[in-house]
């Protein structure tokens, strides 16, 4: 039996840019998961905002993790056929909670820039367009953490740099709490913490890791 994750522990406090960082098979990804109620894991536990996710049933966790955390991923997983405003308001309708929705994603997709491409079908816009519309579908819930699973992976460096920076201002303005993995921490500059994964065992600097899974 392979470990993913070993004695991996520590807490991350509302509003930190924190970075995950780590080579290919490192296990960051499955951390994310694991942070994302994506996997559970076999020995430990996840703190989300006091809550132990580990005595919730899988419809508990289907309605805890729409409630409580934002996703982006490497594709923005835009669905083609519905318009970028369509698509930041899907949460909101898996959710129940369409009660001013609409205003909430216009709000959003123009803090992301993408005012004049609201009514855009998804397949029409640019990749870092979508990215953008991603960010915003993915804070449409007001999450208490959002998780982004290599965010620029899947482009150039000049429109890396704007993403990167979009979630920054993010983070700050809304005093948002983003965990992002990412092979290439270069990438992204400056960030709050910056932990890193080798060989399942976390680290932040040069020293091992002591504090709690806590977010």
């Amino acid at each position: 039996m392979v470990k993913a994750l070993d004695n991996v522990s520590f807490s991350i406090e509302k509003g930190e840019f924190v970075l995950i960082v780590g080579s290919s098979g490192s296990g960051k990804s499955t951390l994310l998961n694991m942070i994302g109620l994506l996997d559970r894991p076999t020995n430990g536990k996840v703190f989300i905002d006091g809550t132990d996710t580990s005595n919730l049933s899988d419809n508990q966790i289907s309605t805890f993790r729409n409630k409580k955390l934002g996703f982006i991923f490497q594709f923005s997983n835009l669905l083609t056929d519905l318009t970028v405003l369509e698509n930041v308001l899907l949460p909101r309708e898996i959710a129940g909670t369409t009660e001013s929705a609409e205003k909430n994603a216009r709000e959003l997709l123009k803090a992301v820039g993408l005012e004049n491409q609201i009514n855009k079908r998804a397949n029409k816009i640019s990749g870092g367009q979508a990215q953008r519309a991603a960010i915003a579908r993915g804070l449409i819930n007001h999450p208490s953490i959002v998780l982004a699973d290599e965010p620029t992976g899947n482009l150039d460096s000049v429109t890396s740099k704007i993403i990167v920076d979009l979630m920054k201002s993010m983070a700050k303005e809304l005093n948002q709490t983003f965990i992002i993995v990412t092979h290439d921490q270069q990438h992204f500059g400056d960030a709050d913490r910056v932990i890193t994964i080798k060989d399942g065992k976390a680290s932040e600097g040069n020293q091992p890791s002591e504090l709690e899974v806590l977010v």
